[in-house]
């Protein structure tokens, strides 16, 4: 039961993830209808078989003032694939701000990135530039739907059409 299931709000916009106990509860309980099962399971009772929840839509509408994705160290890891901006090492990453701190630098989506240990110290309080060292890609801030689609890790293939891309694994 480790699937997660892409939770829609009432006007088929994604919302969140949820774990598939919480999904199937919010489809039972009448309060989210299914919109995709997965064809690859099913969840069995003592006397009935339910369709395993891949895609749910909520039956009210839920107002979010501020969709967007938390800036935090496992979410800047997970925008720059666990990898260092810098050389490529995937081995004792930190967080590098791009412009220091020490020169007015923010710590915001567009200034931090992932680094390891021997290119942020080489870097210092120096910029890219000074330096001499060269970002792999430039930082930004992922969009919620974005996040979601290539950034959250769970890949399945019926959330598609939500998410606004063509994913390639489905699990």
């Amino acid at each position: 039961m480790a699937q997660k299931v892409l939770v829609l709000n009432q006007d088929y916009s994604a919302l969140t993830i949820c774990s598939m106990p919480k999904a199937f509860l919010l489809v039972y309980l009448n309060k989210a209808e299914l919109v995709a099962e997965s064809t690859t399971a099913k969840l069995h009772s003592v006397s009935k078989t339910f369709p395993y929840p891949s895609v749910i839509r909520l039956q009210r509408y839920v107002y979010f003032p501020f969709k967007g994705v938390m800036l935090n160290r496992q979410n800047i890891l997970k925008r720059d694939n666990h990898t260092c901006q810098y050389c490529g090492s995937k081995d004792f990453l930190t967080m590098d701000h791009v412009l220091p701190k020490s020169r007015q630098g923010r710590t915001s989506w567009d200034n931090l990135v992932t680094a390891c240990k021997y290119c942020n110290s080489k870097k210092g309080y120096m910029t890219p530039e000074e330096a001499g060292m060269v970002l792999a890609r430039q930082p930004f801030r992922p969009s919620f739907v974005m996040f979601l689609r290539n950034f959250s890790g769970i890949l399945d293939q019926q959330w598609a059409p939500f998410v606004g891309a063509k994913l390639e694994t489905t699990t």
